[in-house]
């Protein structure tokens, strides 16, 4: 045990939470303690809705997945067309694990253990030698709330999610529905553990300060991606000329398109923080690949041309995602330990493209496949420096705004469930 793990130089959770600097990075414990990973479960991913998946994944009736978060396991279930229901993954028996593997697909969901069955509704269906009186009524699944949002499905485990998740569905549904989700196809899907703590996964994603060290992505985004105005340094001002004719062309395009694209950015002013916008590319504009051009023949929805930009959708706590015109990339974030962090990427493609033909599977993933391993990298960097006693939070930089957003939201939701 570490002398952050619960405590840093005797103060309590309460004590660290209290006192966060506004403007600079969180202490240590909240990074490396056993305290805070347990905090962090309860205060946030216990209450909060959190992206899992995507209809894509479920896309045909009794189509199921199971995922952890902290001590709850959870059972996502096509139960019909458009119906998506989800379940605590617990047998109403005697608490077995119903499920076991990832992802498959069932008729019914049988337990292993004692084979009580139940339908993709939930419903108990059969319960063996049980007495005359017993009411299988009173024994179907314990039920998770279960959202999608134009293709994304969201769970929360809280017996009242937060309430203005229905006016963030409702923002920002209309950015994603041109692009049809809900009909697209998993091209490819990975998973990557990340050896550093949830929070900095996220953070990590929150600033392009250290995007010199993408060098595949930096192909696409302009230099001056991540910085205002008055930011940008003098050696890219003709990069950001370039960034503002790209952004008056593709604005004339939205308009005649009737796409969404003004930013909306709520990050640490409600409950279910967010922000969207829909931004220009560099080079050709359309996809991320190295000379912008479209990764995949077939374009999503019903969208007449591939330059597009891409739209960028960032939610909290454990989620971010772009959609282009060609394909979209989804990122789920869910605690795993302290120090370990589960990072699902998921490309989606029109439901009719075909591998080899319409898209080639290793340009399609290379940008993000590399970018993540080279966050990850840093991350660990990051994990491992944070831990040490020498290390004190440090100021945030102007073009990390969004990491001070991330980083209030959070202490936020720690304080309402500490002074609850």
């Amino acid at each position: 045990m570490t002398a952050q793990d619960t405590t840093t130089q005797g103060s309590t959770a309460h004590d660290l939470v209290a006192r966060r600097t506004t403007g600079h990075s969180l202490e240590g414990a909240f990074y490396t303690g056993q305290e805070f990973f347990g905090l962090d479960i309860e205060a946030v991913f216990a209450k909060h809705w959190l992206f899992v998946a995507t209809d894509a994944e479920l896309p045909e009736p009794g189509d199921y997945l199971t995922l952890d978060v902290g001590p709850y396991s959870i059972l996502l279930v096509r139960h019909g067309g458009d119906d998506l229901r989800a379940f605590h993954n617990v047998c109403r028996h005697r608490g077995a694990r119903l499920l076991d593997q990832e992802r498959g697909s069932v008729g019914n969901l049988v337990c292993g253990y004692h084979k009580w069955t139940y339908g993709t509704d939930g419903a108990l269906r059969h319960a063996p030698s049980q007495p005359p009186e017993f009411d299988p009524g009173c024994f179907g699944l314990k039920p998770v709330h279960v959202r999608s949002v134009g293709g994304l499905v969201f769970v929360c485990v809280a017996e009242e999610p937060p309430a203005d998740f229905a006016e963030v569905a409702a923002l920002i549904e209309p950015y994603l529905l041109p692009h049809r989700l809900r009909e697209a196809k998993v091209a490819a899907r990975v998973d990557l553990v990340e050896d550093g703590n949830w929070k900095l996964v996220m953070e990590n994603n929150r600033e392009c300060y250290h995007c010199d060290s993408h060098p595949e992505l930096l192909r696409s985004f302009f230099p001056t991606y991540g910085c205002t105005e008055a930011d940008v340094p003098p050696q890219l001002r003709s990069a950001h000329e370039r960034y503002l004719r790209a952004d008056a062309e593709l604005r004339a395009t939205y308009d005649r398109l009737g796409l969404p694209f003004a930013l909306v950015e709520e990050l640490d002013t409600r409950v279910s923080g967010f922000r969207i916008q829909r931004d220009a590319l560099d080079l050709a504009g359309e996809s991320f690949t190295p000379d912008g051009t479209a990764a995949c023949r077939r374009l999503l929805g019903d969208l007449p041309t591939a330059r597009l930009g891409h739209l960028s959708l960032h939610l909290q706590p454990n989620a971010w995602f772009h959609v282009l015109s060609d394909h979209a990339v989804t990122f789920s974030v869910l605690p795993v330990a302290p120090g370990k962090t589960a990072l699902r990427t998921t490309w989606l493609v029109h439901p009719d493209a075909e591998e080899g033909v319409d898209y080639d599977l290793g340009t399609l993933m290379k940008v993000w496949r590399a970018t993540n391993e080279q966050d990850a990298r840093l991350v660990a960097r990051a994990q491992q420096g944070v831990g040490s006693p020498a290390y004190e939070p440090g100021p945030y930089a102007p073009t990390e705004y969004q990491v001070e957003a991330f980083c209030n939201w959070y202490v936020t939701r720690l304080r309402e469930h500490l002074w609850r």
